[in-house]
């Protein structure tokens, strides 16, 4: 599973792509999607995971891979999903975790027609934790206690975990209290589980992706579309989410890398709104 490199007389290991197998949450859109094909694409043994069915499991048809449908808000669930994935392709060497969910709330709210000041509603803050940041650690639970009982390779390399935060988690807007929380939680986390599954070979690194035209995004008006990319320093555009993908398949191949955080944005810092 590894080719050897050579560098000035030392030698390295990169770990191949080629025959793994990967697990993609949120793999039936937007980044999660162009992950997994990417990941097919180097010849991995990709598992779908995702609350949409019929998206999903046309995904996995078209890239040769499996879908599982999960929420990854229940435990058992996802235990299932990854039972159902292993069966098909073995032990995953390979997570990449995508899934997740945005919201905009204000801590103290005004309703626009009465002016009277509301409370929060504890449900959305509650909502992007147990989906961003409980659900991503639930699937690095679960697939790490397979990975390091997994076969090591010729450097002892078990596995790596790609985590998806957002440069929200540093500049989060206004209204983005929850989502900001949620995702400084995925971006806090990877250091200490780095450390944790640093003796048995697996590596744990996240990306923060900025502005990127996922499905959510393309939905809204194209002249907003346009202000959100001209806020963009370089390139002036909203993020591919190819691009996301290129830089996942590169964490995982370079086996040196790990307990990163990497901000994949064009240099935008958000504004307040």
């Amino acid at each position: 599973m590894l080719k050897q490199v050579q560098h000035d007389g030392l030698k390295g290991e990169d770990m191949k792509i080629d025959g793994a197998a990967a697990v993609v949450t949120g793999g039936a859109s937007g980044l999660g999607e162009a992950t997994a094909r990417a990941l097919a694409a180097k010849g991995a043994k990709v598992a779908i995971f995702d609350r949409d069915a019929d998206r999903g499991e046309k995904v996995a048809a078209e890239i040769g891979g499996i879908f599982c449908e999960v929420d990854v808000t229940s435990d058992e669930k996802v235990a299932a999903a990854f039972e159902k994935a292993r069966a098909a392709h073995g032990q995953e060497r390979i997570l990449v975790n995508c899934a997740g969910v945005a919201n905009a709330v204000k801590t103290v709210g005004k309703d626009k027609a009465t002016g009277e000041l509301k409370k929060y509603p504890m449900h959305q803050f509650e909502l992007a934790i147990g989906i961003n940041l409980i659900g991503t650690f639930r699937c690095i639970s679960h697939s790490a206690y397979g990975m390091v009982q997994g076969e090591p390779q010729e450097d002892g390399e078990r596995g790596v975990i790609i985590n998806t935060a957002s440069v929200a988690a540093q500049d989060g807007q206004i209204g983005q209290a929850a989502y900001s929380a949620s995702k400084a939680g995925v971006l806090g986390m990877a250091l200490p589980i780095a450390r944790d599954l640093m003796n048995d070979g697996v590596r744990v690194n996240t990306i923060l992706p900025g502005v990127f035209k996922t499905p959510m995004v393309a939905m809204m008006p194209p002249n907003v579309q346009d202000a959100l990319a001209a806020q963009v320093p370089f390139p002036k555009r909203l993020g591919q989410a190819e691009e996301y993908a290129r830089l996942a398949v590169f964490i995982v191949e370079n086996s040196y890398l790990n307990a990163e955080s990497i901000r994949l944005d064009g240099g935008i810092r958000m504004a307040p709104r």
